[in-house]
């Protein structure tokens, strides 16, 4: 079997160096926030070339948290991708908000920033962008917009870490950017984890207040806050695995390129990347109108796929009192009918994508 993903092989490959982590929290009596917490935040900043990150319990919360510290809340729109994982707009619904849907650039799969200013209205106080599949989204296109109607910029960087824009890697282009570290994600921890970046040290502390019940001083509530606070044991693992991205990073942009030269003569359509995007990879996704053939396929054949994403978040019981039409965002819907993500990690031997993943394919195109 060659899997989509394979997590045990990620933690095998670092075993010793996450299990010392992991012993060292235990042993170190520091079990709510602390200094593993407080040392994997400067290395994070660091690394995302932003002047702040504050750690959070996931990606979700880091994207409600950024909402509330910027004031967004009931009877405020923000404008969202209508291709994305659902999180993205249940943030802006979780504050009482309301997302308002803008279709992606075909090619890219991204919000197309042609499209953002149509949807502006006076109620608007936010536009969040998806890096989605590890591609940057057209940051000064969409930075030069919200300037002009006095917008914020929260970026959803959840498949995104390390990416760069312009030669310059996520983490402060905008108001404030977002991260996920579910197990799953380019830099995953063992459970669920997330934090944000920022060069606003204002917004960087009332988020650390808000995750922290809303309060600085302990008995001490400013306001009503959550209870957000990145584990330690988590915090210790990124720090491991931070080391490792970059090599990671390079071995999932290998693989994409044999992907992208195997696959360049046949029926699939192959990812586009803008000349000013450096991506990593998180997802390698590809577009067939026989998409169940090619996932049964590929399953006979015992290799591993995914859809990102079947259902758009327009077309989901969850928003159905938006009264959102299912043909109201075409792009988004044939986007769900078409995609398909190909086994994609920095464990994947990338002689099994020559010699039998991308045969494989051929063989359904």
């Amino acid at each position: 079997m060659i899997p989509f993903l394979d997590l045990g092989a990620a933690y095998r490959e670092l075993k010793q160096q996450i299990d010392d982590a992991v012993a060292r929290v235990l042993d170190s009596g520091f079990y709510i926030l602390g200094p593993e917490v407080e040392a994997f935040e400067a290395e994070w900043a660091a690394y995302c070339g932003s002047k702040f990150a504050v750690g959070l319990a996931n990606g979700l919360d880091a994207l409600t948290l950024a909402l509330r510290a910027l004031d967004i809340g009931p009877g405020d729109e923000v404008i969202v991708p209508s291709n994305t994982y659902i999180a993205t707009w249940l943030a802006v619904s979780g504050v009482g908000a309301i997302p308002v849907p803008v279709e992606p650039d075909p090619a890219t799969h991204n919000i197309d920033p042609t499209l953002i200013e149509a949807a502006i209205t006076l109620r608007t106080r936010a536009v969040l962008p998806v890096h989605l599949y590890g591609q940057p989204a057209d940051l000064d296109s969409i930075i030069e917009i919200a300037g002009r109607h006095g917008l914020r910029v929260i970026e959803d960087a959840a498949q995104a870490h390390g990416a760069a824009y312009k030669g310059q890697r996520l983490g402060g282009h905008g108001d404030i950017v977002c991260w996920s570290f579910y197990p799953g994600k380019n830099l995953g921890a063992l459970g669920d984890a997330g934090a944000v970046t920022t060069n606003d040290a204002d917004l960087a502390a009332r988020v650390a207040m808000l995750r922290n019940y809303g309060s600085r001083e302990k008995y001490f509530n400013e306001e009503p806050g959550v209870n957000s606070r990145l584990d330690p044991v988590q915090a210790a693992v990124l720090r491991v695995k931070l080391k490792a991205l970059d090599d990671w990073t390079e071995r999932r942009r290998a693989i994409a390129v044999d992907y992208l030269e195997g696959l360049k003569d046949s029926s699939l359509i192959l990812p586009h990347v803008p000349d000013w995007a450096d991506p990593v990879w998180h997802l390698f996704v590809v577009r067939t109108t026989m998409r169940a053939e090619m996932q049964a396929h590929l399953a006979e054949a015992k290799i591993g796929t995914l859809i990102h994403y079947p259902i758009p978040p327009h077309m989901q019981g969850a928003y159905a009192d938006l009264c959102l039409k299912a043909e109201a965002f075409p792009i988004a819907r044939r986007l769900a009918q078409e995609v398909l993500s190909l086994p994609m990690g920095p464990q994947l031997d990338r002689s099994l994508v020559k010699n039998r993943v991308i045969p494989e394919i051929l063989r359904a195109c």
